[in-house]
């Protein structure tokens, strides 16, 4: 059952810098990757820096129901779903420039190449 994480968990997800994501890959073995992770309006959002080649964008979307964040040592199962809407994309780029303001990568994460890997996540 997917929907609205609770207020703790946004907040806790808000506050963090970076989390990691663990996909399941092709293989069937795990994958842990540090990425960012934003909050805007009680939605997250997630983006690949790599684009859509990074193999846990690819997992994520492959197997939206075996997808965990682990965030202040907490799991937190996850459903990304792709949120390539204009509304999506340029809330996730603004939160970006808002949270990681001053932080030399954050022009890398609002390049126009990777929009179309933005990814809104539910609670599962």
């Amino acid at each position: 059952m997917s929907g609205q994480l609770d207020e703790a968990t946004l907040a806790l997800l808000d506050a963090e810098r970076e989390v990691e994501i663990v996909v399941r890959l092709p293989d069937g073995s795990t994958q842990q990757t540090t990425i960012w992770v934003v909050v805007d309006e009680a939605q997250p959002f997630i983006r690949s820096w790599r684009g859509p080649r990074a193999a846990w964008f690819q997992a994520a979307l492959d197997r939206p129901d075996e997808v965990e964040l682990i965030c202040a040592r907490r799991r937190l199962a996850v459903r990304p779903v792709l949120a390539i809407d204009d509304v999506s994309i340029a809330r996730c780029s603004s939160a970006l420039e808002r949270k990681y303001a001053g932080n030399p990568s954050t022009a890398g994460m609002v390049r126009e190449e990777i929009l179309e890997t933005t990814l809104r996540l539910e609670g599962r």
